[in-house]
């Protein structure tokens, strides 16, 4: 068996068998396979696409291509929460400390930006100090110890997907139904949780357009997570717009302690208390979904929900003084407004465009080696169904790289689309799988 023969097997849409898809993860994962062949691959499996079994493979693959986690320990119930990514989307941020705070433990490992989506661990990485890159043994320390850890994806659990990951950002192959299902369930196979919530983005700033795909991929997580002994529950949520109000590293930290502080916009609002509604009922604390949302925003409004995320960012070598004073945060050096040329309402506010106007800003990566900009990136003033009169301030664009702030001012300002008509605001919960 070489990889030659796979890459051709799949070039020419043939099905790949269980033995293809074990030589082609373990032999990348130890670095026989070059990223030129894997590039390969995964264009291939972009083009041709993957059917259950195939995709199924995959996922137990890159699971099994390094240690697999058991949180029991923990917990009898440990439940996992994750987004198929998205522009501005601070929910696990903002959701796991108040999951936390209320008595249930949050082991989470979250991913780096890819693509136009912005990345946790990143945003993570914003408050100085804060250690995304701990060993397991501390992280389930850390979960005993306080009931909270985030970190990044570690060396060797699901090595393969943490190469395979940053090999799709480059190479324009991340949008991949059977990729994005098998990366996301391999993860959270590997990092030992045995109950998943999944945040299904659906729109112009996520990987699934519409909601039609959302729910082929969210049936086919679930596929997988019946296979592996994982009950999961897929929520779709609105990506036609950023989520909140921030988009960036630092900014959108900024956001997630405003939030957590209770002065939350209601998009977020009622995502995370949609969300974590499901958590709760997994987690066996309660069934019933309204009596959680209410638990939700109580811990939010007693401050215990943000004293956790205190505890969380000062238990991983984070400066708490940032949190408590979020003036410390460095800032872009040009912060420039978007004004509005017209009166009318906001009609349209591409996601996927607004994610790649911040990417150029420095807020993301091109390539998978690039160093991010945390202090850069976009605050919305205005999102779909404001109403504008001519001279309000659209956005801000904060750079630090005065042409490149130039660029994004008459980039953002192509991207509101203002209507004479007034504009209903869209659902932001499209469903529940």
């Amino acid at each position: 068996m070489n990889i030659q023969e796979i890459i051709a097997k799949k070039r020419d849409g043939k099905e790949l068998n269980k033995e293809d898809i074990s030589y082609f993860v373990t032999k990348y994962t130890d670095g026989t396979i070059t990223d030129y062949q894997a590039a390969a691959l995964v264009m291939a499996i972009y083009i041709n696409g993957m059917n259950k079994e195939e995709t199924t493979y995959l996922t137990l693959e890159m699971a099994k291509s390094g240690d697999i986690l058991d949180l029991s320990e923990i917990s009898k119930n440990v439940i996992d929460k994750h987004s198929t990514g998205g522009v501005g989307d601070k929910i696990t941020l903002v959701l796991t400390p108040i999951i936390a705070s209320l008595g249930i433990p949050v082991a989470k490992m979250s991913g780096r930006g890819l693509g136009f989506t912005g990345g946790t661990v990143d945003k993570l990485e914003s408050i100085p100090g804060y250690k995304t890159e701990i060993s397991i043994d501390e992280f389930i320390e850390h979960v005993k110890k306080i009931g909270i850890s985030l970190i990044g994806q570690t060396a060797n659990l699901a090595p393969a997907d943490k190469k395979i990951y940053a090999l799709r950002d480059t190479i324009s192959c991340v949008g991949s139904m059977p990729l994005i299902a098998s990366s996301i369930m391999s993860k959270k196979i590997a990092a030992g949780a045995n109950k998943i919530v999944l945040d299904v983005t659906v729109g112009s700033g996520a990987f699934m357009k519409n909601k039609e795909d959302a729910i082929t991929l969210s049936n086919m997580m679930k596929d997988i997570g019946k296979l592996a002994n994982r009950e999961t529950v897929c929520v779709l949520t609105n990506m036609n717009e950023p989520v909140g109000y921030a988009i960036g590293n630092t900014l959108e930290i900024i956001e997630t302690i405003e939030c957590l502080k209770g002065d939350m916009p209601e998009d977020i609002k009622e995502i995370i208390t949609t969300i974590g509604s499901y958590i709760i009922k997994l987690s066996g604390k309660s069934d019933d979904l309204e009596k959680n949302k209410k638990m939700i925003l109580e811990n939010i409004e007693n401050g215990k929900a943000y004293n956790k995320f205190l505890e969380l960012v000062q238990n991983q070598g984070g400066d708490v003084e940032y949190i408590k004073d979020i003036e410390k945060f460095e800032k872009a050096k040009y912060i420039t407004p978007i004004i509005s040329d017209k009166d009318g309402y906001v009609e349209e506010l591409n996601a996927e465009k607004m994610g790649l106007i911040s990417v150029a800003l420095g807020a993301g990566r091109v390539k998978k080696e690039d160093d991010i900009d945390k202090a850069v990136g976009i605050i919305l003033n205005k999102k779909i169904s404001d109403k504008v009169q001519k001279g309000d301030i659209l956005a801000y664009v904060h750079a630090n790289d005065e042409e490149k702030g130039k660029e994004a001012v008459e980039k953002i300002k192509a991207v509101y689309k203002i209507s004479e008509i007034e504009i209903e605001k869209e659902k932001i919960i499209l469903g529940v799988i």
